[in-house]
């Protein structure tokens, strides 16, 4: 005998169907698992976010203590980098594909302004890239600057 939850009905393939207004609950799928086709899903990966932001100036004392905030309800965040009216935030986002990631950051500022004190500066640059492309424009020289320390810090 097969146990279904109280409200549904098994269908033809053995499954339970929701009743009308039942939420469907989402299951994880662990990294290792295969898609019927047999290749390897879409796993997440680690993505170099640059996100720049710029308005009207703000009192930089201001500014410094809403990055601040900001880095300590999101420890992900390595730098920031600010004057009185724009600032930089680069961090390691862990997802799927770049559109994934480069949506989490377009939400960022937004959805933390409030609650972090931000400026209501608005988003003027993005940039994602992969882990892969990170390395090689460090490696050419050409990436940020490796000894730039974690944290918030104030333009040169």
């Amino acid at each position: 005998m097969r146990r279904v939850r109280p409200g549904t009905t098994v269908s033809h393939g053995g499954r339970g169907s929701r009743t009308a207004g039942e939420e469907r609950a989402l299951t994880s799928v662990a990294a290792g698992d295969r898609h019927w086709g047999g290749e390897a899903r879409d796993l997440p990966r680690l993505w170099h976010v640059t996100l720049s932001v710029s308005g009207e100036p703000a009192p930089v004392a201001e500014v410094r203590r809403a990055l601040e905030q900001l880095a300590h309800d999101h420890p992900f965040l390595l730098t920031s980098r600010y004057a009185d009216d724009h600032a930089e935030i680069r961090y390691w986002e862990e997802a799927r594909d770049l559109h994934d990631a480069a949506a989490v950051a377009l939400r960022l500022w937004g959805e933390h302004r409030r609650t972090a004190g931000l400026p209501p500066w608005e988003i003027v640059g993005l940039e994602v890239i992969d882990r892969a492309t990170y390395r090689s424009r460090v490696a050419a020289g050409n990436g940020p600057v490796p000894a730039t320390p974690v944290g918030v810090h104030p333009f040169p």
